[in-house]
């Protein structure tokens, strides 16, 4: 079921154009912006986007401009756990798996859960419950069990879905917000 979810939901965002993708994504950028949860983190984690995926870069810039930390995650399969490492232009980055750019683990500075205000979890799609489907790896239901700060989904319409078969492991977000503006809140 959820990889079938995963799967019609990663084709719909294919078959969005360029131009939509960019003005739905610039449109969901704006609403973020708005939100208390993002104005009011000084600390601020998320992943680098790639292909199809809500752009990540523009936050970066943003938060770097509004002066706030921005962390990206490594992860370990070996462990299937993941660390925040402080991102900034000179962060060393490394590309491991799948293509992924990563900052290099040995040329960086790890930041701790409690210094982490706010973050912004990938999905692939969500219901308005919270629920998300990821990429499959898991790496963040386990990092966001003891994780008590926000937690915020970027979710295009077409990524939308009645209801995900959650499981007990299934940690919903606290806010999911799309183009239209918030979609879910805790």
């Amino acid at each position: 079921m959820k990889k079938a979810l995963r799967l019609q939901t990663l084709a719909k965002l294919e078959q969005m154009s360029a131009e939509e993708f960019e003005r739905s994504t610039a449109l969901l950028h704006e609403h973020l912006f708005q939100l208390p949860a993002w104005k009011q983190a000084n600390t601020i984690a998320l992943t680098m986007s790639r292909g199809k995926e809500i752009p990540t870069m523009p936050l970066i810039e943003i938060a770097w401009q509004e002066g706030k930390t921005v962390c990206v995650p490594t992860c370990f399969p070996e462990t299937k756990e993941m660390t925040f490492y402080k991102y900034t232009p000179e962060t060393k980055m490394i590309s491991r798996y799948f293509g992924l750019l990563e900052p290099d683990p040995m040329a960086s500075a790890a930041a701790s859960k409690k210094s982490i205000d706010l973050i912004i979890v990938p999905g692939v799609c969500f219901d308005r419950q919270g629920y998300r489907i990821g990429y499959g790896g898991g790496y963040y239901d386990r990092y966001l069990a003891d994780y008590h700060g926000e937690t915020l989904a970027l979710c295009l319409t077409v990524q939308q879905t009645e209801q995900i078969p959650a499981e007990t492991h299934d940690i919903p977000v606290s806010i999911i917000v799309s183009e239209k503006g918030i979609l879910y809140q805790k």
